[in-house]
């Protein structure tokens, strides 16, 4: 039996003096493959920056991946942020170097130096990614797919057990968001835990599964037909 990796109870969120979520309870397990809808402002992506300790929760509790984020010290942030790989709408890939040094920035600032091991982990995230090739292209040289593939690729770096989407298929047309989601359901087959925050109902369509729905303020659980 999996375990629970994200586990919310009783909580309150407030971005910026605003109420966007009261006592809400939330768990999601180890392997887990959830999608999180809801309008334009329901709260979505605040709810995703709560799980990387972006936002700070001011009551209940809070933990993910075995972190109390309700007493997390700064100092530990980067290690909980390593045990997630979080993927944004707009790639965010530093557009003067090339996908391999994108890569091995991240490596370098989360505490790898060995060249040959960083040489090895990016050639086998990007074959994760299937991008294999690509590593000296500049993100101006890709598409938009190709782009996000990079940012999962990135995500994917320090092993992480949790995947957290905000809108990872916001900026690409239909067919290019199916291979997103395709490739985060292969992601979460080889045992990735998997957040996508989406408006994207068609893809959700494609590739139904666990289905979490914020609206006035809660969390709740819906089927495919409720969307």
């Amino acid at each position: 039996m999996n375990k629970n990796i994200i586990s919310l109870e009783g909580v309150n969120l407030y971005q910026e003096e605003r109420l966007i979520f009261e006592n809400i309870n939330l768990s999601i397990k180890e392997r887990d493959f959830v999608y999180l809808v809801g309008e334009t402002g329901s709260g979505k992506s605040s709810l995703v920056k709560s799980l990387y300790a972006e936002i700070k929760v001011s009551a209940g509790n809070i933990s993910v991946s075995d972190y109390n984020l309700n007493n997390i010290q700064h100092s530990e942030i980067p290690s909980l942020r390593r045990k997630l790989g979080i993927v944004f709408q707009d790639f965010q890939l530093l557009q003067d170097r090339t996908v391999y040094e994108n890569l091995a920035f991240v490596l370098n600032a989360t505490g790898w130096n060995n060249k040959t091991e960083i040489s090895n982990r990016i050639n086998e995230v990007l074959k994760n990614v299937h991008l294999e090739g690509f590593d000296q292209k500049m993100p101006y040289e890709l598409s938009g797919g190709e782009q996000q593939k990079a940012a999962i690729a990135r995500a994917l770096l320090n092993k992480p057990e949790v995947i957290l989407a905000d809108e990872p298929t916001g900026n690409l047309d239909p067919n290019k968001s199916e291979k997103i989601v395709e490739l985060l359901k292969e992601i979460n087959d080889l045992g990735t835990t998997i957040i996508i925050a989406t408006h994207d109902y068609e893809i959700i369509k494609k590739f139904n599964s666990r289905i979490i729905k914020c609206v006035n303020k809660k969390l709740e659980e819906i089927t495919i037909d409720e969307l």
